[in-house]
């Protein structure tokens, strides 16, 4: 017999804020910054990250304070998950919205905080920031990994 895990038993909208923030596997990709078609709505990230993000870490500089520091820095909420469309394809938030399973790799799944960031599922040390690109040249810097 499988023990379900509570986050496949919990709904979102019922999770504590603990929860909430376990969910997240570090991997920072929802801090890069991102590129909009405006014709066909197609989103693109780049590998310029926020200038708030530890690129060694994957973590906020400022994350109690980030969303005062950073005009575009968006609060995920339950609530406002089906607007967030442009979240990685990986992001835990997404795919249980989407009633799909973590991945093998995700620190809950797996118990090791470090693997995705050994596997190559983060931004770790793979990031610019937004004072080292020009901002003619940011198309230059739209990224396909690690969305496998």
């Amino acid at each position: 017999m499988t023990r379900e895990a509570w986050w496949e038993k919990t709904p979102l909208s019922e999770m504590s804020s603990a929860q909430w923030e376990q969910l997240c596997d570090g991997c920072a990709i929802c801090c890069l910054n991102k590129l909009e078609d405006e014709e066909d709505g197609t989103v693109y990230f780049t590998d310029i990250a926020c200038e708030l993000l530890d690129s060694a870490t994957c973590r906020c500089r400022d994350y109690d304070h980030r969303h005062q520091r950073m005009a575009d820095c968006v609060a995920l909420a339950p609530e406002r998950l089906a607007e967030l469309y442009w979240l990685p394809p990986t992001c835990a938030y997404r795919l249980l919205a989407q009633g799909q399973p973590l991945p093998p790799w995700h620190p809950l799944r797996c118990g090791d905080p470090d693997r995705l960031h050994r596997e190559g599922r983060s931004v770790a040390g793979r990031v610019v920031y937004p004072d080292q690109v020009d901002d003619e040249a940011w198309q230059n810097h739209i990224i396909d990994w690690p969305f496998d």
